[in-house]
């Protein structure tokens, strides 16, 4: 099992394996065709109120990352998620930020590794 992170906008290529977006809003500017998506998990995400904290308190990764795996605990789309992962060879979790070393992917990569 590999697990990747990537954003959104970079081309699919065929090393993604699996593809699934974890953003709970659609990437702005971008058609579903142009995404290559396999599907859009928007449930795992992070909560809306968790999402705009975030934006506000950027520099609080530590927090943030506390906050959103509290979030997952015990929730459904984690596990679909995680089977999701244990049904492919390669999984690329998809996200739209700007940040490649503080976004909500980075998270679920290491809540998944861990299992």
């Amino acid at each position: 099992m590999t697990i990747k992170t990537k954003r959104i906008y970079e081309p699919a290529a065929a090393t993604d394996g699996y593809r699934v977006l974890v953003d709970r809003l659609w990437p702005r500017g971008l058609t579903k065709e142009a995404a290559g998506i396999d599907r859009w998990m928007k449930e795992v995400a992070p909560s809306n109120e968790l999402r705009t904290w975030f934006h506000a308190h950027m520099d609080e990764w530590d927090e943030f990352s506390a906050r959103y795996k509290a979030e997952l605990k015990d929730s459904d789309a984690l596990t679909a998620l995680r089977e999701i992962v244990s049904d492919h060879k390669v999984v690329t979790l998809l996200f739209a930020a700007k940040t490649e070393d503080r976004n909500q992917a980075l998270v679920l990569k290491e809540l998944l590794e861990k299992a």
